[in-house]
């Protein structure tokens, strides 16, 4: 049987999330001319992920495939890369187990895919589910927490400017993501001790420049839940700098090498730039704000970028 469809589950430590979105995932309608698998990818996790996904198998949707996968290279990045090599849709879609979709997430992903076809990439709504209360003013730094609404009209995203969607709630064309995404990324993602980001943004980044679209459909809703310690400061701090860091590495992966130059000075006298002019204006509201704390985070992660990719490169 051909599947129309792959949703690819990446986890790491999910044993107590992953019944949610299993169960989500269980109330998906519209989907009578469509067919689907579930595919979860392993990366390496240290708890009973293996286990609640073998429960599930055993009483699980006649006709979808549930299949479990183990992924030992850690890493986000590692883990989307075999989701896309293990998939057998023309279609997938990337929900994080956290990520909980609408009931009609499927159906409207593969609506815009047929009536799209050089969308080689797109996303949708990602609401936050909170715990807890998040602080004022959160909504200026809500990106950083993969929490995107940007209306109700459907429109291309700006890969030029890096403006592009989280791996979330993403859905890609198997076509566009195995034709152009090497199969060793430069960012990996999020690992223990290291919050750089970026991981997502760099197979869009490469698929836009061979050509593909990527989109943003407004009806494509997915609910991020967000635990209370993703709002602590020192957690919000760190995220919103490796945000920052990731951001030279990101512009150099489509330039040529007389641009690398060029973009590496930019990059570190624009926020440079930033940095002071946001010092100047805030002062020490930024010691009392969480929020201006975060965004002076980011633009100092930024200017520390050009020096990370430095490092980067002499170590390897």
């Amino acid at each position: 049987m051909s599947i129309d469809f792959t949703v690819a589950i990446p986890t790491y430590n999910g044993a107590s999330r992953l019944p949610k979105l299993f169960e989500k995932l269980r109330q998906q309608t519209g989907l009578d001319q469509i067919s689907w698998e579930i595919i979860v990818i392993d990366n390496n996790s240290s708890d009973n992920t293996a286990q609640v996904v073998q429960e599930y198998q055993m009483n699980w949707l006649p006709g979808v495939p549930l299949t479990y996968i183990l992924e030992p290279e850690q890493g986000a990045a590692y883990a989307r890369l075999r989701a896309v090599k293990e998939a057998q849709g023309e279609l997938i879609g990337f929900l994080d187990d956290d990520n909980l979709p609408n009931p009609d997430w499927i159906a409207q992903a593969y609506t815009f895919a047929q009536e799209h076809p050089q969308a080689g990439a797109f996303s949708g709504q990602i609401h936050g589910d909170f715990e807890v209360e998040p602080p004022e003013n959160f909504q200026r730094i809500q990106a950083f927490l993969a929490i995107r609404e940007h209306g109700s009209t459907p429109h291309q995203f700006e890969p030029q400017n890096l403006r592009l969607p989280p791996a979330a709630s993403l859905v890609v064309r198997k076509k566009a993501w195995s034709e152009t995404v090497p199969s060793r990324p430069t960012l990996t993602g999020k690992l223990p001790g290291v919050m750089i980001q970026g991981d997502d943004y760099e197979p869009l980044l490469y698929m836009y420049k061979a050509g593909w679209e990527i989109w943003y459909h407004p009806d494509l809703h997915t609910y991020h839940q967000i635990p209370r310690w993703r709002l602590e400061r020192d957690y919000l701090l760190s995220i919103s700098r490796g945000c920052g860091l990731a951001t030279c590495q990101l512009r150099m992966i489509n330039a040529t090498p007389w641009q690398k130059p060029v973009i590496f000075i930019r990059t570190l006298l624009g926020n440079l730039r930033r940095l002071i002019s946001y010092i100047i204006m805030y002062r020490w509201q930024v010691k009392r704000d969480l929020i201006k704390a975060c965004e002076l985070e980011f633009f100092w992660g930024g200017f520390l970028s050009p020096f990370y990719l430095w490092k980067k490169n002499i170590s390897h």
